[in-house]
């Protein structure tokens, strides 16, 4: 678990970095990081980084993909930990 746990923190802060810096390039004309790319991060276990990201900056709030999709990736992974740490104390 130590290790999960790891990855998840590690992915949720590449999540809210890449965040961040896209508002900063947004805001400054530069050259942005796709969008596909920061759902990729959230499905891969980055979700909570990149929702606390989003509303710490308020970046890509008024899109529906990431304003509704984020939170159910996120909801979507916490029903897979509950499910997988209810089997493995079975």
């Amino acid at each position: 678990m130590p290790a999960l746990f790891c990855y998840l923190a590690a992915a949720s802060l590449l999540g809210a970095g890449l965040t961040v810096f896209d508002k900063r390039r947004a805001r400054r004309g530069g050259h942005r990081i796709r969008e596909r790319t920061l759902i990729s991060v959230a499905a891969l276990g980055g979700s909570p980084g990149v929702l606390a990201a989003m509303y710490a900056v308020r970046h890509k709030t008024q899109k529906a993909k990431f304003r509704y999709g984020i939170p159910a990736l996120l909801a979507a992974q916490l029903l897979l930990a509950a499910g997988a740490v209810w089997l493995c104390r079975r």
